[in-house]
């Protein structure tokens, strides 16, 4: 028998097992109505996450509208199939009808279909009609969702500056990669209940979070402008067995870009499509490579020598710095001496005596490098950064390129006498256009650009784009005087091929020849801008490597008069009266 300290012992030992386990049992109960009523929502949501499957529902991408609301970049509906292996009932029949609807092999259609996974895409991109009769069939297990493919309404238009979208419908280059965050809008998604098998429960619906589509993207290019630049440089192209024609037309008063052409274009609803004669034989490396020198924009990745017409800034610098006025008399043997180089006039029995107007009517190149010399190279240098010329411009497209010039330490008399003509360096058409309007727009450096607004699905201003404007580039006064020198460089000079009966133009031609010198290529160019007293649009053609006759007032101003003759009238300017 137990003793009574014994017992009294083990009565303490229940007792404290008892009131352990009754401990145990309460802070367990609290623990389960803690999860149960403070944790309900947060344990439900991840019962219904595990059975719950996701498929996404594109946004449609916002469209791109030219300045007077027409349709440049628009969306086509299309569908991607899919098949979730836990769902089939029928393989086989499921094969053979995506087989044959979607024009697949079997082997890789049945790899698809036999594969353990939530869900497998069988095909993106798939035309509406194909889609909708494929969900006519009722497979189980087959899903068709909706979709949308990026569609240009003219093909080739614009098309290395609209750019195009890939397979997942976001930007590659041009327009549609800069302004992607406003164009992609926010896919939406489609949620159905599974059980522990992976099978949808049909009963309990679908839930859709709707998506939210794309804004407006509002540009300045006139459609109609494009269109009839790009035939001009179609033309152009063909007439002269021209390897490229490039044209650019922009407001010179606040840097809206109405028309880029950089023919060859291509087909934006098929921009991998090589040309023909390609080998099929070619790598992928090789294959890349051709394309990317068809979506290539030369207007600004590219540089060249722009020759004559760049000396339209040596010129302006000269008559800010007070080296030179109209009335300033020059002299044109045919040739200069600088240092222990002779370099020729275009003319070779020279131009005589002349002021420096008929100098800049003439072209003629030892007067424009004299007045380079006397700037001095410290002080032409300034003004070649100060006119902007060392930088980009800032255009909304991708992969603009720098100017190729001399560093300042390593250019002497010779190199100064090139650079003043026009040669020996290099700058993008785009850069010679903006700094050319700086020049005759008051002496405002303007930033060159396409996009102007978005807008949301009911039309509402999501975004007013605005864009750096650098003034004083030039004072009033030397803009207003270079614009009457190159009024009467097309009036009576050597641009006169590019005047419009009642209008007043300004511009300039240039010839180029590239290096090495003596290869017998050429670059054929002329810049004109529209009224020359007040310029509203300005305009540059180039013309790359020409056959037979290849000099700028020839091959390229003819361009911009017929351009000008026909979008004078439709933009508003009015002929003048004299």
């Amino acid at each position: 028998m137990l003793s009574d300290n014994n017992k009294i012992f083990h009565r303490k030992k229940v007792l404290v097992i008892f009131f352990g386990c009754a401990a145990l049992l309460l802070l367990l109960f609290g623990r389960l109505l803690y999860l149960m009523i403070w944790q309900a929502d947060h344990y439900s949501k991840l019962a219904t996450d595990l059975h719950e499957r996701e498929r996404s529902i594109k946004a449609a991408r916002g469209r791109i509208l030219d300045c007077n609301g027409v349709v440049l970049a628009d969306n086509k509906t299309v569908c991607t199939v899919s098949v979730i292996h836990n769902q089939i009932k029928d393989p086989e029949e499921v094969i053979g009808i995506l087989c044959r609807e979607l024009d697949l092999s079997e082997e890789y259609v049945r790899k698809r279909v036999e594969k353990y996974s939530s869900m497998e895409r069988i095909k993106s991109n798939v035309d509406k009609s194909i889609g909708d009769r494929i969900r006519e069939y009722d497979l189980a297990g087959v899903k068709v969702d909706e979709d949308y493919k990026r569609y240009y309404p003219y093909n080739d238009l614009a098309s290395k500056v609209l750019g195009f979208t890939g397979g997942d419908n976001q930007g590659i280059i041009g327009l549609e990669v800069i302004y992607e965050e406003y164009l992609q809008g926010k896919a939406g998604t489609i949620l159905t209940m599974t059980d522990a098998r992976g099978i949808e429960v049909e009963e309990a619906g679908e839930r859709r979070i709707e998506p939210v589509n794309g804004n407006d993207l509002c540009i300045s290019i006139d459609r109609n402008i494009q269109t009839y630049a790009a035939q001009l440089a179609q033309q152009a192209c063909a007439a002269k067995e021209a390897e490229g024609v490039s044209i650019i037309v922009m407001n010179p008063q606040n840097g809206e870009i109405i028309a880029m052409v950089d023919v060859p274009e291509f087909n934006l609803n098929d921009p991998y499509a090589l040309p023909e004669g390609t080998s099929e034989n070619i790598s992928e490396q090789e294959k890349q490579n051709l394309l990317n020198g068809i979506w290539r924009n030369g207007c600004i990745n590219d540089t060249y020598e722009p020759g004559s017409t760049f000396k339209i800034i040596t010129a302006a610098a000269g008559l800010e710095a007070g080296v030179v006025t109209p009335q300033s008399s020059f002299n044109c043997p045919g040739f200069i001496v600088v240092d222990d180089r002779k370099i020729r006039c275009h003319k070779t029995a020279g131009h005589g005596s002349q002021d420096f107007v008929h100098a800049m009517m003439n072209s003629c190149n030892p007067a424009l490098i004299t007045l380079g010399l006397r700037l001095g190279l410290d002080s032409y240098y300034e003004y070649f950064e100060k006119f902007g010329l060392k930088t980009k411009t800032g255009i909304d497209l991708p992969g603009e390129a720098g100017t190729i010039m001399h560093k300042k330490e390593d250019m002497g008399n010779v190199e100064l006498a090139t650079v003043s003509f026009g040669q020996s360096f290099q700058i993008t058409p785009i850069q010679l256009v903006t700094t050319v309007s700086s020049i005759i727009n008051g002496g405002n450096r303007v930033t060159p650009h396409f996009g102007v607004k978005a807008l949301d699905e009911e039309g509402n201003v999501v975004k007013t784009f605005e864009y750096p404007v650098t003034e004083g580039i030039v004072s009033e006064k030397t803009s207003e005087t270079m614009r009457e020198i190159l009024e009467m460089v097309v009036a009576e000079g050597s641009g006169k091929n590019g005047a419009v009966a009642g209008f007043r133009i300004g511009g300039k031609t240039a010839t180029s020849q590239t290096i090495p010198r003596g290869s017998g290529r050429y670059i054929a160019s002329f810049i004109g801008f529209a009224p020359a007293d007040d310029p509203q649009v300005i305009a540059l053609a180039i013309v790359d490597y020409p056959k037979g006759t290849y000099y700028g007032g020839q091959v390229a101003a003819p361009i911009v008069r017929q351009l000008f003759e026909n979008i004078l009238p439709y933009l508003g300017i009015m002929e003048y009266n004299q």
